[in-house]
């Protein structure tokens, strides 16, 4: 998402950042006008400007993507609550029309005080009979209005979570469409900045990162360590063949596949494919293994990128890893060096 450069590495940082000058336009949906360069500022301080907005970008879209799956989480518990709601409305319907029954039958049978039904009775031992019968309705009666308290209170604190949920649903909402903005208007911001590159400086560039990627992927395949330790598992080797099966396919931000990913989308749609559920955004994604040293990876492990964990790919040998970049970019190999590289997770 953001555009990533390599400190102190400016020439490799250009590469990174201006090859999405075509087509990020697209993805915002809109013509840039918000910001424009100094007029004595150069290409690099426009590269410098441009790769700020993709990261702040990126890190709001890790906030986006972890409201949307808020969102989902608090749909789920309310239709949860309602149908458990509904359910226990029709129990409590029940208790009542069976509380109605039983009143009714007392009263056909207690008209009178129960020693003068004795007098009066011309079969004593009968009478005794429905007299007991009597005291176990009386018994039932008061356990059906246990129930039907109980069954009250139930209903009044489901109804009073859903309320709660649908509270916070309307928050998370309102919180997405803020976000959503944001972002649009960082993009925007980026694009209003390399619309000012000349069409040849566009093609220099778009033409130098097309042979840094075939640098990269090169330097992936030439990888000839013995991973048989156990360092690499099975399914770590499927999330990589899933990975690699996606290049260049198009960065679209919060997308999560089959066609187009953001960098933690591309990590849990990978991971998905060799059977293994991953958290939706990078900074849960990190907590799910074991993390290893830069030292230690091995294929299929995740690799994080910023102090603020904003950027995930997943490693796939001799220092490259494959990931989704950036608005405008696609799913591509890259050196671990091109961004603040943090730590690797081995997915457990």
């Amino acid at each position: 998402m953001a555009s990533h450069r390599r400190p102190k590495q400016p020439s490799r940082a250009r590469l990174t950042i201006l090859g999405a000058a075509a087509s990020a336009a697209a993805t915002v949906g809109v013509t840039a006008t918000s910001a424009s360069a100094d007029p004595g500022q150069s290409i690099d301080d426009v590269r410098e400007e441009v790769d700020e907005l993709h990261h702040e970008a990126e890190e709001i879209t890790e906030e986006y993507n972890g409201a949307q799956e808020r969102e989902q989480e608090l749909q789920d518990e309310i239709a949860e609550l309602q149908d458990s709601t509904a359910r226990g409305q029709e129990r409590l319907n029940e208790l009542r029309n069976s509380m109605g029954s039983m009143a009714t039958a007392q009263y056909r049978n207690g008209g009178l005080d129960p020693s003068m039904q004795l007098f009066l009775s011309s079969d004593p031992d009968d009478f005794l009979d429905q007299a007991s019968a009597l005291d176990q309705l009386s018994s039932k009666q008061a356990e059906a209005l246990r129930l039907i308290q109980e069954q009250q209170r139930t209903l009044d604190q489901q109804r009073e979570e859903a309320g709660e949920r649908l509270a916070e649903l309307e928050e998370v909402r309102s919180t997405l469409g803020e976000q959503k903005e944001t972002i649009q208007g960082k993009l925007s911001e980026a694009q209003a900045l390399l619309n000012q590159l000349t069409e040849e400086e566009r093609q220099e560039i778009a033409a130098a990162e097309a042979a840094e990627a075939e640098e990269a992927a090169r330097a992936s395949r030439s990888d000839d360590r013995d991973y048989s330790d156990g360092s690499s598992s099975s399914y770590a080797q499927t999330a990589v063949n899933a990975a690699t099966s996606k290049l260049g396919s198009p960065y679209v931000w919060a997308a999560t596949g089959p066609n187009s990913f953001d960098c933690s989308g591309l990590t849990s749609w990978a991971y998905n494919q060799a059977g293994v559920s991953l958290p939706r955004v990078s900074q849960a994604q990190a907590n799910a293994g074991t993390r290893v040293a830069r030292s230690e990876l091995a294929p299929g492990d995740l690799v994080f990128f910023y102090p603020e964990l904003t950027h995930v790919g997943i490693y796939v040998g001799n220092g490259q890893m494959v990931h989704a970049p950036r608005p405008g970019g696609v799913v591509e190999y890259a050196s671990l060096d091109i961004m603040p590289f943090q730590f690797g997770t081995r997915v457990a």
